[in-house]
């Protein structure tokens, strides 16, 4: 597994996203795909507030006590309506209980909205300092609002920014990446794999270059995918399922490297865009 580098910390380049994760009637068996996932050195495991309103930093909580807190990247993240002086402590010591751990390894402001940055920022840099979290983070950001959050005190010391990108919604190749790069900002990419209703979705499955490119390389399509989303050694896509078979492909694509002429290839169907393109969010 490649790995990708967040502050002073080696993870997988493939992690493990945990939208819609966390139903008690499928609890063993979404358990089983996480603990696939781990064999294949993923690490991380990416949850938020939202997500079921607490029904997946539970999961997280179970993943603790089934394999153990040493062998987890925990990511969290709070709403902009929580991140205010009244209700950001609370709610950061609310993930903490259920995600059943005394120090998140990644908070995250989940978007922008009318969040206070320079609040937020004071805020993050102060509970990494009490050690309840080890860095954070922003999601759904892009270049104008890392740009605001460079101009506040802390600001700079956001660690990753999380937004959709995968082969078909590639906007960001455009400036936010090279900005990313250009601060040593590593990305996380959400539904690398595309989602429903996602334009572009149906031009993923029908893609005559990934599925030239999967026979190279005795991959499926959507290994092949992930591959794309982390090639450049900067990003974490966090691809999402609760199938154990599916999930040890999708540690296996860390392994994956593709050439110049498979990126030439799968251009040919996705072009690099060549104007701004407006953020991608779900």
């Amino acid at each position: 597994m490649r790995t990708v580098r967040i502050g002073d910390t080696q993870v997988g380049a493939i992690g493990i996203g945990l939208w819609s994760m966390g139903d008690a009637r499928r609890r063993e068996r979404e358990l089983e795909a996480v603990g696939r996932g781990l064999e294949g050195d993923m690490q991380v495991l990416d949850t938020a507030e939202m997500y079921g309103d607490g029904v997946s930093e539970s999961f997280v909580g179970e993943c603790v006590r089934r394999f153990g807190r040493d062998r987890l990247f925990i990511i969290d993240k709070v709403l902009p309506s929580n991140a205010t002086p009244k209700h950001l402590r609370q709610r950061l010591e609310t993930a903490l209980r259920l995600t059943g751990t005394d120090r998140l390894d990644l908070y995250l402001l989940h978007w922008r909205e009318n969040a206070d940055l320079a609040y937020v920022a004071q805020a993050m840099h102060d509970f990494v300092a009490e050690g309840l979290i080890a860095r954070w983070g922003v999601s759904n950001f892009d270049v104008a609002d890392l740009e605001d959050l460079w101009k506040v005190p802390y600001g700079d010391e956001c660690a990753v920014n999380e937004d959709l990108y995968n082969v078909a919604v590639r906007g960001v190749d455009y400036d936010l990446l090279p900005w990313q790069r250009e601060h040593h900002l590593p990305l996380i990419a959400y539904s690398p794999l595309g989602s429903g209703g996602m334009a572009g979705l149906e031009a993923m499955r029908s893609s005559r270059a990934l599925e030239q490119v999967a026979r190279r390389h005795g991959a499926s399509v959507q290994q092949v995918e992930l591959a794309w989303a982390v090639r450049s050694g900067s990003v974490i896509a966090i691809p999402q399922t609760s199938n154990p078979d599916h999930m040890a492909a999708n540690a296996a694509a860390g392994d994956l490297v593709l050439d110049e002429e498979d990126l030439a290839l799968i251009d040919t169907d996705f072009p690099t865009p060549t104007h701004k393109i407006p953020l991608a969010k779900i």
